[in-house]
């Protein structure tokens, strides 16, 4: 007996974008590993791509994930 076993169906209403195929499924039918989601509708599903651009955009912009040079070094010696 598996101790874990693989989901092959998702629930009704659960969308993921494949990231190995580029395309949107119901359900989870790839691997975590290949797949975005889910998402509420299809069409959320659909923009996935652009969703993670955007917030990569984002957290590449914030200036709380950019931390400050450590080691108390200093150009001025």
């Amino acid at each position: 007996m598996a101790l874990f076993k693989k989901r092959t169906a998702g629930k009704p209403g659960e969308w993921y974008y494949c990231l190995e195929h580029k395309k949107v499924e119901e359900g989870p039918d790839c691997p975590g590993k290949d797949r975005f989601g889910p998402y509420a509708s299809r069409e959320e599903a659909r923009h996935a791509m652009e969703t993670a651009a955007e917030r990569n955009l984002q957290w590449e912009n914030d200036p709380r994930w950019h931390d400050a040079p450590s080691g108390g070094t200093t150009d001025e010696d």
